[in-house]
C-alpha cells in the first residue's frame, strides 16, 4: 500500500522541517546503483547496506529517507545526504 497523499502533505524532514515528496523511480535507480557500489552512507556514518524499494526526498533535494514496508523511516541518523551522491 503506497503512502497516502494526506500523509505526504504533513510529513517533513525532522531536522530541517522542509516538506518531503516521493523520490521518482529514475533517481531511485541512480541511488541504488551507488548503494550497490558501497558508496552511500547514512547520517550516522553507517553504510547503506541494501537497496531502497521506495524513498522520500526533501523538496529542496538535500535529504533522502527510506521507506521500509510502507513505513517512512524519518530518523535523522538514517537520513541520506544527497551531496554524497554523484550524478544525482
Amino acid at each position: 500500500m503506497p503512502i497516502s497523499n494526506d500523509l505526504l502533505e504533513i510529513l517533513c524532514c525532522p531536522n530541517t522541517k522542509v516538506p518531503i515528496e516521493m523520490l521518482d523511480s529514475e533517481r531511485l535507480e541512480k541511488l541504488n546503483r551507488q548503494v550497490q557500489a558501497g558508496a552511500v552512507k547514512y547520517a550516522d556514518g553507517a553504510a547503506v547496506d541494501k537497496p531502497l524499494q521506495e524513498a522520500l526526498i526533501t523538496q529542496d533535494d538535500q535529504t533522502i529517507y527510506r521507506i521500509d514496508d510502507d513505513i517512512p523511516v524519518m530518523l535523522v541518523d538514517k537520513a541520506i545526504a544527497v551531496r554524497q551522491l554523484s550524478d544525482f
